[in-house]
């Protein structure tokens, strides 16, 4: 849960104080961006500080090196989570952390069938519902910049003066 509430606090956060006249905040994309990279930190340390046990432990019994795997993950969150902040990088860290979150489904699945005592909020219908909506957001951030509306700072063109002759 405590993911879905950084993602979903700090857009707002990033979304208001873009309406309230942060001018490099006022494209939602950009605001979206910041929640995903508030979220992906998140779940990034907690592969290493808080939870490291707990995760090794969701790591289907199929898959080798659980404790690499989640090393690897956790690298991979915050590597994504830094490069979803810069307007160049934006697009593929949120393809690469969409693709990510697809490849460690499993986990979450696992754990929702084999784990004993979970919250409501860990069981097998809500976490699916959260790994949608984290999924929905990498992919309107990916979308949003092929579509040209993806907060960069880039320059945009000018009209050159018309010289009348």
């Amino acid at each position: 849960m405590e993911p879905l509430i950084a993602l979903v606090g700090a857009t707002l956060a990033l979304w208001a104080a873009g309406a309230l006249g942060v001018r490099r905040l006022r494209p939602w994309p950009v605001a979206l961006r910041g929640g995903l990279a508030a979220m992906f930190t998140l779940t990034g340390v907690v592969h290493f500080v808080g939870m490291r046990e707990e995760l090794i432990a969701m790591v289907p019994p199929a898959l080798p090196a659980p404790q690499l795997l989640v090393t690897v993950t956790g690298v991979l969150e915050l590597a994504g989570a830094a490069a979803l902040l810069w307007p160049r990088t934006a697009p593929w860290a949120a393809a690469g952390l969409a693709a990510l979150l697809l490849a460690m489904f499993p986990a979450n699945v696992h754990l929702a069938l084999t784990g004993t005592d979970l919250p409501p909020h860990q069981e097998l219908l809500p976490r699916t519902a959260m790994q949608l909506v984290f999924l929905a957001a990498a992919i309107a951030v990916v979308v949003a910049h092929a579509r040209g509306r993806g907060g960069a700072a880039a320059p945009r063109p000018t009209e050159a003066p018309v010289v009348e002759r």
